[in-house]
């Protein structure tokens, strides 16, 4: 009776366990759903979240020169503009909707500053305070923009981000670069930066951007500086920032942002949804600009290098048709490019798995460039979890137990 008591627990048990491992096998023949992209960034946002998956654009098209757009159906016309180049791009997504001459290498005046303000705003607290010492306003360029930084005053780091971006003090820019390792250095790390964000056609000699022989930049390059930008909280709140007092001793003055997009200075109307960031002008470069504006869940970057007609104004009026353009042209237009770094080559080895969609069978690899994360087990077809053999493996081991119990039962004498 005991040895018929104890097989009947074991053949309930061989049971009790088919039950049990078929229920993994159930939930791994569910096909895994990848998560929903993440949202575009707003202004200011301090961490940039996981962005979508690229879309396959030909990169060549933005080294032509001449405008490149792909226009859908319903699309507008691009705006016939002066600028020796632009860009208009998605500062949510990186995607380059349109543009004329992209990687034409061309001075950029004061617009540097971005990259510049990119540098070195880790570098020190906003409110850490600073005597300037006399060596550190040597060098400054003959006409240049000045905020009127004095030697032996004590400032605040943000005074000076002030100075820079709303006067575009070249003054407050050597102060600056002085605190965070002098002027060579600063030029230096700038570089290092420009090529980090994956802007290449960058080449920093003065980092303020006063002009100096072989420095250039691009509007593409620019762009990348405006939309790195615009996902730090402390840069937006600097370049969008239109009036400040700065300290002179004892008192104050005011001073105003130049960028006339902002303030409406001028006659220039301020665009709504402005964000600000950076324009700049020397008798090298002409006027150049890079902004950015935000309507309901969209950022836009645009910047604009030399407009030749038109006067010193027509630099805010050629990048206001590009943010109107951009805006309407949502969800019209297939982009032209992608103001996202290129992916290192390790990432594309790592990257070559083929994904099929529910219910799509042997849907195509990933197009080149794609960064869209996936959870590894994403990477399975549909109808397999990632976990499939081994539930399999148990089964089959308990079904032999069980064939095995069953036969040894036989054999054994009943009492």
């Amino acid at each position: 009776m005991i040895v018929t008591s104890a097989l009947r627990h074991a053949a309930a048990g061989s049971a009790a366990m088919l039950l049990v491992l078929s229920a993994p096998l159930a939930a791994a023949a569910t096909p895994l759903r990848a998560p929903a992209s993440a949202p575009a960034l707003g202004p200011g946002s301090l961490s940039e979240p996981t962005p979508p998956a690229r879309r396959f654009v030909d990169a060549a098209r933005l080294d032509r020169s001449g405008t490149q757009v792909q226009p859908l159906a319903g699309a507008p016309a691009v705006p016939s503009l002066s600028a020796l180049s632009w860009v208009v791009a998605d500062a949510g997504t990186g995607e380059v909707l349109a543009a004329r001459s992209a990687h034409r290498k061309l001075p950029p005046a004061s617009t540097l500053k971005a990259l510049f303000a990119l540098t070195a705003l880790p570098h020190h607290e906003a409110d850490e305070r600073h005597t300037v010492a006399d060596e550190e306003l040597t060098g400054i360029g003959e006409g240049s923009s000045l905020v009127g930084v004095k030697e032996g005053y004590t400032y605040r780091v943000s005074d000076l981000w002030n100075g820079v971006f709303l006067s575009s003090g070249n003054d407050a820019v050597h102060v600056l670069a002085a605190m965070s390792g002098g002027w060579e250095s600063m030029a230096r790390q700038m570089q290092e930066k420009a090529r980090s964000l994956g802007a290449r056609d960058t080449h920093v000699v003065s980092p303020d951007g006063y002009d100096a022989p072989g420095q250039v930049s691009s509007a593409y390059d620019l762009a990348v500086f405006g939309r790195a930008g615009v996902l730090d909280p402390e840069f937006t709140r600097y370049c969008s920032t239109a009036y400040a007092d700065f300290p002179a001793g004892s008192w104050s003055y005011g001073i105003a942002n130049t960028n006339r997009l902002l303030t409406g200075a001028d006659g220039v109307g301020r665009y709504p949804g402005i964000i600000g960031i950076k324009n700049g002008y020397t008798s090298n470069a002409g006027n150049t600009l890079v902004a950015a504006a935000r309507r309901g869940d969209r950022t836009l970057v645009v910047s604009v290098m030399n407009p030749q007609s038109g006067g010193g104004l027509a630099v805010y009026e050629e990048a206001r048709a590009l943010l109107d353009w951009g805006f309407a042209a949502a969800g019209k237009v297939q982009p032209v490019g992608s103001l996202l770094p290129p992916k290192s080559p390790e990432a594309d080895r790592s990257d070559t798995r083929t994904v099929s969609a529910p219910g799509r069978a042997g849907a195509p690899a990933a197009a080149p460039g794609t960064t869209a994360e996936r959870p590894a087990a994403a990477a399975a077809a549909p109808g397999q979890g990632p976990s499939v053999a081994l539930p399999l493996t148990l089964v089959a081991s308990a079904c032999t137990a069980a064939v095995a119990l069953w036969a040894w039962r036989r054999r054994v004498p009943r009492l």
